[in-house]
């Protein structure tokens, strides 16, 4: 069935100019052209959008649909079965959010991925990691203080090792567990009981078995790195994105721009765990709060680094520390750190497509893509906040298949 879609405006995630009047046309779940003068193809089924701006469906490649902003007491409560339930509740806010992509970054099974696949819920496209590889007392280590490990009993692999030959039958665990992507972690981080964000995780020959068995699978490794140092053991050891930089220099960046390393900020992460704190102090242990406060001036300097010196960006946002469905706060918060609105769009598309790997399916609005579409009652260029209100959120597309449409589209 070919179906046509009148556009006010049309950014095609690109970077190009926006298009005044086009046509987008799909048949079943692939585009098959753009008409610029505005026709539609004979017998098509049109949908009147002449009044929204029409963009690619929106991409994240840092969420944890499997994690909320639960408190610790709450966490134990839970059994894995209920967080699967709620991992697939997470995913349908997420496609309500207008994004019909994701990139998932541990705690996810593989059982959500083909649920969310074969239709039996609605949710974004999912890349997941299943679970992230850690040291002993690293950001991944869930043993408290006294002793207690909060880890849900799971079929998720244990990943918590160390040594060479530990972190490689992780790695291939993790892979049999149906791993898009292989998740370590090579810093400390702000959640984390041990450690802190300043610290170094695994040795550069970890990381060099990890990133071998990720390649010698056609997969990538994305890293947790936020101390200077784990970013460099990662960018030098072949790991293809680096999640928060919190802690970024300007060798590490110009080293990641020679190499194409992909940089997901997750400039949202500390500023939620901040709020979470003063809206229900229990759910934020005393020790998280102390470093997000700490790290957040770092973290927006090592954004507008990377941005002066031209690193690739992709949009990514730890949601899972915040509310799921909060995800387009991140765009508000690149503008912020010096990106246009148009970088910012950018790299919620089509560089985020490039990044999770999925860009010969999505990421931008051109023939031979998918139908990932967006209708946004509102101009993102002039005010990118729009793009946080659903109810601007006018039409909602993921392979050619309406989520949502206030528009009219045929049945």
């Amino acid at each position: 069935m070919t179906t046509a879609i009148r556009c006010g405006t049309l950014i095609d995630g690109t970077g190009a100019d926006p298009i005044r009047g086009a046509t987008l046309i799909f048949d079943g779940d692939t585009i098959i052209a753009i008409a610029r003068d505005g026709d539609a193809p004979h017998g098509a089924d049109v949908i009147d959008a002449e009044h929204l701006t029409v963009m690619p469906g929106m991409i994240d490649c840092h969420v944890h649909l499997g994690s909320s902003t639960w408190g610790l007491q709450e966490r134990l409560l839970t059994p894995f079965s209920l967080i699967v339930a709620h991992a697939l509740n997470h995913a349908r806010v997420t496609l309500e959010a207008g994004f019909t992509s994701v990139r998932d970054a541990a705690g996810t099974p593989r059982g959500v991925k083909m649920a969310l696949d074969r239709g039996l819920f609605p949710g974004p496209r999912v890349r997941i990691a299943v679970s992230a590889l850690s040291q002993t007392g690293g950001h991944g280590d869930s043993v408290m203080p006294n002793g207690a490990n909060i880890r849900p009993v799971s079929e998720l692999p244990h990943t918590v090792v160390d040594g060479v030959e530990g972190v490689r039958r992780a790695a291939r665990e993790v892979l049999r567990a149906g791993a898009d992507q292989i998740k370590v972690h090579t810093s400390g981080g702000v959640m984390s009981p041990n450690d802190e964000p300043g610290a170094t995780g695994f040795s550069p020959d970890e990381i060099a078995a990890i990133v071998y068995e990720a390649r010698a699978a056609g997969k990538t490794v994305m890293a947790h790195a936020q101390a200077t140092q784990g970013i460099k053991n990662a960018v030098l050891g072949g790991i293809s994105s680096i999640e928060h930089g919190i802690f970024l220099d300007e060798e590490v960046v110009d080293e990641m721009k020679r190499r194409g390393t992909w940089f997901v900020p997750t400039l949202v992460a500390p500023l939620w765990v901040v709020r979470r704190a003063e809206k229900d102090p229990s759910s934020v242990p005393p020790y998280a709060l102390r470093k997000a406060r700490e790290v957040m001036a770092a973290h927006q300097g090592s954004f507008r680094l990377a941005v002066e010196r031209g690193v690739r960006i992709a949009m990514g946002t730890d949601t899972g520390v915040g509310p799921h469905g909060s995800n387009a706060e991140e765009l508000e918060r690149m503008v912020e750190g010096g990106m246009t609105p148009m970088q910012a769009i950018v790299a919620t598309t089509k560089s985020a497509a490039e990044c999770a790997r999925i860009a010969h399916l999505t990421g931008t609005l051109e023939v031979g893509k998918r139908a990932d579409v967006l209708g946004v009652d509102g101009d993102p260029l002039a005010d990118i906040r729009v793009l946080q209100n659903k109810h601007r959120l006018s039409l909602i597309m993921r392979d050619g298949i309406a989520f949502k449409s206030l528009v009219g589209v045929p049945a």
